[in-house]
């Protein structure tokens, strides 16, 4: 997770980032994503939420390993909640729409970037949660596509090399 300064980024920059996200593509313009902001005391909630899921899938957890999961959500001053309520149960529909969930989250991270904030896409068992999904708001038949941490960046993280175009390419039909 790339380091954030303490401070909230403005308002006007979140928002920023979520009108680039609602521009994603998406099949028959169902715009399936839902958003949820929480920055302040709300990510303390949302480490609770993520506790009591711990919990209820594990019963017995190291209390130690509860403290650092309730923490993880005070990483960044901003984390946006990426759903995608789909509008079917179509199979081919519903990836569909978590494809263009994704492309939302892609989309708000590219602003993010391009606006001076560190952002970074997170999961993890969270992400599944029927509890965490509670404390969001989000239907039971919803998916939790994870969580953008967002916040003023703290110096540079350090770019994890990836592999060439070239190596995972397959060009057919050129000369």
């Amino acid at each position: 997770m790339p380091r954030v300064r303490p401070e909230c980024p403005r308002r006007e920059l979140i928002e920023q980032v979520l009108e680039a996200a609602v521009w994603a593509p998406n099949h028959h313009l169902t715009q399936p994503w839902r958003f949820i902001v929480l920055t302040g005391e709300a990510r303390r909630e949302l480490g609770e939420a993520m506790a009591r899921g711990k919990v209820a899938r594990e019963r017995e957890v190291d209390p130690a390993k509860l403290d650092a999961l309730r923490r993880k959500p005070l990483r960044a001053p901003v984390i946006v909640a990426v759903g995608v309520i789909p509008a079917s149960r179509k199979p081919e529909v519903e990836i569909e729409e978590i494809c263009a969930g994704a492309a939302a989250i892609q989309n708000l991270l590219l602003a993010a970037h391009g606006l001076g904030l560190a952002a970074i896409w997170r999961t993890g068992e969270a992400a599944f949660d029927p509890e965490v999904k509670a404390f969001l708001g989000l239907p039971p038949d919803a998916h939790l596509l994870g969580f953008v941490y967002l916040g003023y960046p703290d110096g540079e993280p350090p770019q994890r090399p990836r592999r060439p175009a070239v190596e995972v390419t397959r060009w057919l039909g050129w000369e």
